[in-house]
């Protein structure tokens, strides 16, 4: 019986990293556009309690890199995602 708890316990926290995984995609491209307009980057990510790592500019194209820890069975997984937007271009 424990041993079956222990991979219920084990699935569930695989389901808690994808779901945060997910959530850190969506934080990372909103804060590329937020970036690709010249505004602040940090409230995506600090709503879903990550960090900006780095915010990088290559011609017209803005990418932003937000990583995060995920606890699961006692360890701490790291979750990490960037994305980048094409920054607008002034006529």
């Amino acid at each position: 019986m424990p041993a079956v708890l222990l991979v219920l316990a084990a699935c569930l926290g695989g389901l808690r990293v994808g779901a945060e995984r997910l959530r850190i995609i969506d934080a990372a491209a909103e804060s590329a556009r937020l970036a690709a307009v010249g505004e602040p980057v940090s409230a995506p990510a600090e709503r879903i309690g990550a960090e900006v790592v780095a915010v990088r500019r290559t011609g017209e194209t803005v990418c932003v890199s937000l990583s995060t820890e995920v606890p699961v069975l006692g360890l701490s997984l790291p979750a990490r995602s960037t994305a980048c937007a094409l920054a607008g271009i002034d006529p």
